[in-house]
């Protein structure tokens, strides 16, 4: 039995995660109340339900709502009805827009700014974040990206341990993810920027790749990153950690940090971890 609970900032993209599980198998209920979550997990725990795969998709409206759905979650603990959260995020700034675009006002908002209902949202649901079981920060993505990402935590990963490797591509001069769990700064390799034919390609082209990996130093680094890496994420998984987000910084983002990211992507899905793939900055300037 899988038992998703789908949550997070308004505007962020909930109802296209929701649709995305749909699409792979899983039985969803949108908006369901907190206080009908423990009727809803009974049923579909017993013994004679043909129900494998579940989805409810959960708003917070305000704090009287999150200390109901707390209680829910709490029973579900206290009954051992095992349990997942999918928490999406986004950048304030690109949730404002998506408002703005879609002539909506946030549900916190109804008297004052975006700004403050967004805040106000993520203050009530700090807490449900660090409960998390996967995170999907959607600031950059579109609804095809989302889906992908769905599909890899919750269809090709389901035999993989219980964590999620987050490998984001930056450019410093964009700042450093906040959500960043290990900070590697590639922009001492090779740098494409100054090739004019390869200037307006990105890492993924596989003549930026060759460039940038053409060097004894960036193939002594990829060597030792990787070992590093590998290394580490048995012991997060030891330690518990359910999500951990890998960032490597070039200046821009487009060039020599996607080009490591792929590299990374590739080689722990190699390896049979759950793994989703961001570039963060890929189309800026």
């Amino acid at each position: 039995m899988r038992f998703i609970i789908v949550t997070g900032l308004s505007g962020s993209g909930k109802s296209e995660a929701m649709k995305s599980l749909e699409d792979i198998g899983f039985y969803c209920i949108d908006n369901l109340p907190p206080t009908l979550i423990t009727k809803f997990a009974e049923l579909c725990y017993q013994g004679n339900s043909n129900i494998d795969k579940v989805a409810l998709g959960i708003d917070i409206r305000g704090r009287e709502f999150f200390e109901t759905l707390h209680e829910s979650l709490s029973y579900l603990e206290k009954e051992d009805y095992k349990y997942e959260v999918l928490f999406l995020d986004c950048a304030d700034d690109v949730l404002v827009k998506r408002y703005k675009m879609t002539r909506r006002n946030h549900p916190l908002a109804k008297s004052t700014q975006i700004t403050e209902g967004i805040k106000e949202e993520r203050a009530i649901l700090q807490t449900l974040r660090e409960k998390a079981d996967s995170i999907i920060d959607t600031s950059n993505m579109k609804p095809r990206d989302l889906k992908e990402e769905i599909s890899r935590l919750y269809l090709e990963g389901e035999e993989n341990p219980k964590l999620t490797i987050s490998i984001v591509s930056f450019g410093f001069k964009h700042g450093i993810p906040i959500d960043a769990d290990l900070v590697f700064d590639v922009r001492f390799l090779p740098n494409p920027y100054y090739i004019e034919d390869l200037r307006p390609k990105t890492g993924d082209d596989q003549e930026v790749r060759d460039y940038v990996m053409d060097s004894e130093v960036s193939k002594e680094f990829f060597a030792k990153l990787k070992d590093m890496i590998e290394f580490l994420i048995p012991q997060y998984i030891e330690e518990g950690k359910s999500h951990l987000v890998i960032a490597i910084g070039c200046t821009g983002g487009r060039h020599r940090s996607v080009t490591i990211s792929n590299l990374i992507y590739d080689e722990l899905i190699k390896k049979g971890y759950r793994v989703v793939k961001k570039h963060r900055d890929y189309t800026l300037r």
